[in-house]
């Protein structure tokens, strides 16, 4: 059904005739981005439509009725199994058709568009003490549209039921045109009214009423047998016992038979309080076997989790240590329970009520013969917890040994009382097919969640692949089971429904779609009248990249292979989250999808491939969605599959402009540190320049700088020029003599903010440290690396390197105080410099301010001070380096500190001086940073070891913020915190 290139312009004219305001999109990059979802299919549609509202969304499927075409609907693109991409039109609802409508506290429901954000959804309702009940692990970014789509359930399913339980009324739309209000029960009486009214509406209902009275026997046999049974199409609800539940029975089309234009939902109370119990058992079957008898102490959730993906969170976030958050064993149990009453206030009530959860937790751990079992109260250990859970599906893209794992079989459910035996099935059959898998899930459901290393590059590999899903769909059928438990079949399981379903059961999933969409024009090759599971994969036996991959940066994790790096995007959209975390801040400031870390990840897939975009490094698609990438390197952490957008987008400037002239900011603001330098050696003449209103408009015109961006002004004096005239230091107060440091001299401490160093070799030795300076003109070559001058930055720090190793062959640690000059020798060096023993020396050797106080000087007293504090982490550090230690440091002096969780200053290097982006770095900053500066208490210290985020804060805001150094610094004297250091 590929649009051909004679329908392709006149479809293209009318539907830009068609959506005046919102997007009509057939260019190459914004198809590359759509091209895959978070499934191991790829499609190129022919063209992306965007509506602004529900009328221009009935305009467009209207123009591709009249032209025959076939239309995908999507919301966040989060579908596993290949059903939110196609080779028409894919019309995204996730910008347009946002609006919540109504949120009606008297009847328990609220009305929304489709394209609503599941979590905006439960802000609305929280208010109230109420929220919409299904809440899977993409909470943070999917559509109530596609929830209905794929008949969502998550977590707390066992609690609130599915999507298709929560379904009040749904207004839709067919493929050709008519618009209906589908309730959640008619009478006989009612459904007969509606087909005497004839028309298309009329013809709809007596279709479906006829198909369920020829197969009556066989829906209620073979259908509606057990919670999590959501595979085809739910033919239950056509029966009269449940009220020819029309909206329920849409629930999981998977978007093949109407459009969703709204949707009215039910909702429920708002647990006011929580208990969470983990219990431990000596492998994931076994916690299987246990599901059932939790389910009769009515958690609110039990879910699965094994020791794959602790260990795959241990490996990927710095800070992580979820073992400490779990009893003992190999697979665990995590139950939920909740409870109406708040926590109760310090006394008998509390006391009480935390006698009562121990209770609990030693009944769940008798009943279920649990290894280990521990109590979980603290909310942030909570959270923790449920991290895990929640990033499994992208932790579970990486398998222990490193190799690729890909959805297909990934959410088969059976009765929770096969569920063990089930499991251990499971895992006999990959063993006898030579594959490995990670699974988890909804335990408490029966429902198994997994990714296997299929190998779908190779002809032997994509038989195995075919032989591995026939043999587990009739595993699963003996099990009592279906394909899917909550995610659809798709394009990926539903060629294999046959083995599970009676060939009755076929044939009215084929009747239904055709009561719906006669002309199979909505998402055609998905779940009926499939295509094969094998077809359309993203990687394909046989196929080579048009684009030679032999790269720059050695992307160790990757072995080399840039192809296979930007695989480790699975469209999971952590990216699109619109709080939390650091990534992807010009996504949340545009909330464009190709400012998306997924968004750029496709597109260079798509450069590589070289059949969508074909001009390869010199890709203009490609530069333009890595415009707004702010090489904050959030991704790299904040992504569960450890996507590092900074790094591909350095190495693909560095072949983009190779031979070329470069933007004028890399010039002015990559080559930074040799400016500062010269600047250095007269600072004042420099100073008076950049103050120069005319002078500094030149210069800004010609460095390619935002005029509104103050330039920040050099030390009248070098820290290095500080550091060798001082007086000899004296003793360490605190008594104790620790070695020697290392102390990096970054360019921004060197000649912008030299008080940094001044305060951070005070404290130093006072700890009993001896500081020493590494010679001078050296740099990390950071600068050089973010604009993707790479030749340059191997070159510079090939010599930081060969001035620095001999300190670190004596043992002595290089103690960092900028963030980003930190991390680029902690982590980037040895992707620099691969072979070069001295790289990984210097990674191993290199620490934080924090850490080296935290870890070898534990005991050295560092003073107390009564402040509060914000802290601004830098991107990098939250990606790359953790901030535990600096939590620890401060808890130490007194202080009571608030890490925000703000995500990005928005002046991340050149970023936010570069004149195009200094509106987008604006809208960074002002997303959660400037607005939470604004609310915070006039006394309250702001901390930001970061110099951008310290210039971005000082520009934009009336604070001036400290670094870490400053702060111990000014409490070792015993000085009031406000008051400016000499």
């Amino acid at each position: 059904m590929t649009v051909t290139a004679a329908q392709l312009k006149p479809l293209v004219r009318a539907l830009h005739h068609a959506v005046p305001r919102g997007e009509v999109a057939f260019g190459r990059r914004r198809r590359a981005e759509y091209a895959q979802d978070a499934s191991v299919y790829r499609q190129v549609p022919a063209a992306v439509v965007l509506p602004a509202d529900t009328d221009e969304l009935a305009a467009a499927l209207a123009v591709c009725h009249e032209h025959g075409v076939p239309v995908t609907l999507r919301g966040a693109g989060t579908s596993i199994a290949g059903q939110a991409i196609g080779d028409g039109v894919v019309i995204d609802t996730s910008r347009g058709l946002d609006r919540i409508l109504d949120v009606d506290p008297g009847t328990r429901t609220a009305r929304v568009e489709p394209g609503v954000v599941l979590d905006r959804l439960q802000d609305a309702c929280r208010p109230h003490g109420l929220r919409f009940g299904p809440d899977p692990s993409t909470h943070a970014r999917c559509t109530i549209g596609g929830m209905i789509g794929n008949n969502a359930c998550g977590t707390h399913s066992v609690a609130w039921g599915r999507t298709a339980d929560n379904i009040v009324e749904l207004e839709v739309l067919t493929y050709d045109g008519v618009r209906m209000r589908l309730s959640d029960s008619l009478t006989a009486e009612q459904l007969q009214q509606i087909i005497d009214g004839g028309g298309r509406t009329g013809e709809i209902h007596a279709g479906l009423r006829d198909l369920r009275d020829r197969h009556l026997a066989m829906i209620r046999t073979e259908f509606g047998r057990f919670r999590r049974q959501v595979s085809g199409y739910s033919l239950e609800h056509l029966l009269p016992e449940h009220g020819f539940d029309l909206a329920a029975a849409l629930v999981g089309t998977e978007g093949t038979c109407a459009v969703v234009v709204s949707a009215t939902v039910k909702l429920v109370d708002l647990p006011a309080r929580r208990t969470l119990v983990a219990l431990g058992f000596a492998d994931l079957p076994a916690a299987g076997d246990a599901a059932r008898h939790v389910l009769r102490h009515e958690p609110i959730a039990c879910e699965g989790l094994g020791g794959d993906q602790v260990a795959a969170l241990r490996r990927h976030v710095p800070d992580a240590h979820p073992e400490a958050l779990l009893p003992d064993g190999a697979g665990w149990l995590l139950v939920e329970f909740g409870h109406p009453d708040p926590e109760p206030a310090p006394g008998p009530d509390a006391e009480r009520a935390h006698a009562e959860a121990l209770a609990l937790a030693d009944a769940l751990a008798k009943d279920t013969g649990a290894a280990g079992v521990r109590l979980v109260q603290d909310p942030a250990e909570q959270a923790a917890l449920w991290r895990i859970r929640e990033d499994s599906s992208g932790l579970a893209t990486r398998a222990p040994d490193g190799s690729e794992a890909w959805p297909g079989w990934e959410d088969s459910a059976v009765p929770v009382e096969h569920l063990g035996d089930y499991l251990r099935d499971l895992d006999r059959l990959l063993a006898d097919h030579g594959l490995q898998g990670t699974p988890y899930g909804h335990f408490g459901e029966g429902c198994v969640h997994i990714r296997i290393d299929f190998d779908h590059a190779t002809e032997d590999g994509l038989r195995n692949f075919r032989s591995f899903m026939e043999d587990a769909a009739r595993l699963v059928a003996r099990h009592g089971g279906t394909l899917s438990g909550e995610h659809g079949d798709g394009q990926a399981r539903a060629e294999f429904l046959p083995l599970v379903h009676s060939r009755e059961a076929i044939d009215a999933f084929a009747d239904f779609k055709a009561v719906w969409d006669p002309g199979n024009k909505l998402n055609p090759g998905i779940l009926v009248h499939p295509r094969r599971a094998d077809e359309r994969l993203r990687i394909r036996p046989g196929h080579r990249p048009a684009l030679p991959l032999t790269t720059t940066l050695a992307l160790a994790a990757d072995d080399g292979d840039l192809s296979k790096a930007l695989r480790r995007c699975v469209g999971v959209a952590k990216c699109r989250t619109a709080s939390g975390g650091v990534m992807c801040p010009s996504y949340r400031a545009t909330g464009d999808e190709k400012d998306s870390t997924r968004g750029r990840a496709r597109v260079l897939h798509e450069m590589i491939q070289g059949e969508v975009i074909t001009d390869g490094w010199r890709s203009g698609e490609a530069a333009e969605a890595l415009d707004l990438c702010l090489s904050c390197k959030g991704c790299k952490s904040d992504c569960p599959v450890g996507v590092d957008m900074a790094a591909y987008k350095a190495e693909f400037l560095h072949h983009h402009y190779k031979g070329r002239r470069r933007p004028a900011s890399h010039y002015a603001l990559g080559w930074l540190p040799l400016w500062a330098h010269l600047a250095g050696r007269a600072p004042r003449l420099a100073n008076a320049l950049t103050g120069n209103a005319t002078a500094a408009g030149l210069l800004k015109h010609a460095g390619g700088i935002a005029p509104e961006r103050p330039v920040p002004p050099f030390a009248g004096r070098r820290f290095r020029t500080w550091f060798e005239r001082r007086p000899a230091p004296a003793a360490p107060r605190s008594g104790a003599r620790r070695g020697t440091v290392l102390l990096w001299p970054d360019t921004f401490t060197e000649f912008m903010t030299p008080q940094v160093g001044r305060a951070a070799v005070e404290v130093l030795e006072h700890a009993g440290f001896d500081v020493v300076l590494p010679p001078d003109r050296l740099c990390c070559g950071l600068t050089w690396h973010t604009t993707g001058q790479l030749d340059m930055a191997k070159r510079v720090l090939g010599r930081t390197l060969k001035a620095v190793d001999p300190y670190l062959r004596r043992g002595i640690p290089l103690v960092g105080l900028e963030p980003s000059c930190t991390s680029l020798l902690r982590t980037d060096a040895t992707e620099l410099l691969p072979g070069d023993g001295r790289a990984r020396r210097l990674a191993d050797g290199t620490v934080t301010f924090a850490e080296l106080l935290d870890r070898r000087a534990p005991d050295a007293d560092l003073g107390r001070l009564d402040v509060t504090a914000l802290t601004q982490t830098h991107c990098h550090q939250h990606a790359t380096l953790g901030s535990a230690a600096d939590d620890r440091v401060l808890a130490r002096i007194g202080v009571d500190s608030g890490r925000l969780d703000s995500g990005c200053c928005g002046l991340a290097g050149n970023f936010g001086f570069e004149k195009e982006h200094y509106d987008v770095s604006v809208a960074v900053g002002e997303h959660a940073l400037l607005p939470a500066l604004r609310a915070a208490p006039s006394d309250t210290v702001v901390l930001a070891d970061g110099y951008s985020c310290r210039t971005q804060i000082t520009q934009l805001s009336d604070r001036r913020p400290r670094h870490l150094a400053e702060l111990l610094r000014d409490c070792l004297r015993d000085r009031p915190v406000g008051r400016p250091a000499s």
